[in-house]
């Protein structure tokens, strides 16, 4: 049963709840090795690292299982300055990355200009390519980034079920994701989206058509993470995502998806001790080291105990490639756009 269904060229959604559900081990092991024949034939054995600068941990939104929410008093809240986030894009370039994420809450007191000035000047000092990672902003301001140089845009969909959507975040609709989605597609940019696994209420079918939604929105990167529950929100209590759960919606996120770039989540790392590792042999292709300085990286908590949040930023590169390099994979030379052309 599984032979055949992994030895399609395209699945159903049938399918993809199938291969979602397997439990056997040497089914989990064949799914595992198709989403990595898959992982090779389209993506290669390069693995590319893009760094992350989180620049503000304020947040406009009220989501349900986010620390960075706006109802979180406890959180101590920080915004970088423009000179730091140059400084520290400076680092991320020195150490050979040649992606920098600038990602954030949804924060408005950064305007539409400084985000822009923000990218000119970074593009202006640096061969990089330039991820945004804002949260919903405007059309206008997201054109107007674009024109300064930004390439890609990370929008996660979190779930593709509208009823879910509305519960976990009390005011936002799905629609208006997806409609800032295609508009960020129709104005030139890489788009990224994807899901939150193990969530409350989440079922199966849920996951599958997270996958489909991926599939259909023709996304440059998806990115699928693991649900960990972050103190000082209503989700506190919840029962963490595990490991395989994970595993098995990237393997066959791989599977449908091809030739999107899907990361190694730190989350990953953070719920096991070789979680990215695993990733990577499992149909990822991308690891996103932190390198905001402290001490704003560990006030970003989105959930706790996040890997890394005490290490040197300046040391992950050269970490993370003899990780790499010992799976038989290399660090990505270029700027890892879209694989879509």
């Amino acid at each position: 049963m599984i032979e055949e269904i992994l030895s399609k060229k395209e699945l159903n959604k049938d399918d993809i709840i199938t291969l979602l559900q397997v439990e056997d081990r040497n089914d989990v092991i064949l799914l595992y090795e198709k989403a990595d024949e898959i992982r090779k034939e389209y993506c290669g054995d390069e693995v590319h690292l893009r760094g992350i600068i989180e620049f503000s941990n304020y947040c406009e939104q009220d989501c349900l299982y986010c620390g960075l929410r706006k109802s979180n008093s406890s959180l101590t809240r920080y915004r970088m300055r423009k000179e730091e986030i140059l400084s520290t894009a400076g680092d991320i370039y020195k150490n050979g990355i040649h992606t920098i994420v600038l990602q954030s809450g949804e924060d408005f007191d950064y305007t539409g200009e400084e985000i822009e000035d923000i990218i000119t000047n970074i593009k202006s000092e640096f061969n990089i390519a330039i991820t945004l990672s804002l949260g919903e902003r405007s059309f206008s301001e997201y054109k107007i980034w674009r024109t300064a140089g930004a390439d890609r845009y990370l929008l996660k969909h979190e779930t593709a079920n509208p009823k879910l959507y509305s519960a976990y975040h009390s005011n936002q609709k799905l629609q208006d994701r997806l409609d800032h989605l295609i508009y960020l597609k129709s104005v030139g940019y890489q788009i990224g989206s994807g899901n939150l696994v193990g969530m409350p209420h989440q079922t199966v079918k849920d996951i599958a058509d997270d996958i489909i939604l991926c599939e259909k929105l023709d996304v440059d990167m998806a990115s699928f993470s693991p649900f960990i529950p972050s103190p000082d929100t209503p989700y506190r209590k919840q029962r963490a995502c595990d490991i395989n759960s994970i595993l098995k919606v990237m393997a066959v996120g791989r599977i449908v998806l091809k030739n999107a770039h899907i990361p190694a989540t730190t989350a990953l790392g953070t719920m096991d001790q070789y979680g990215r590792e695993k990733g990577l042999q499992v149909g990822a292709n991308v690891i996103m080291p932190n390198y905001t300085p402290s001490p704003y990286r560990e006030r970003y908590a989105i959930y706790p105990n996040k890997k890394c949040v005490n290490d040197n930023p300046g040391l992950c590169a050269s970490c993370l490639g003899l990780m790499i390099d010992s799976l038989g994979r290399s660090i990505g030379t270029g700027q890892g756009h879209s694989l879509k052309n």
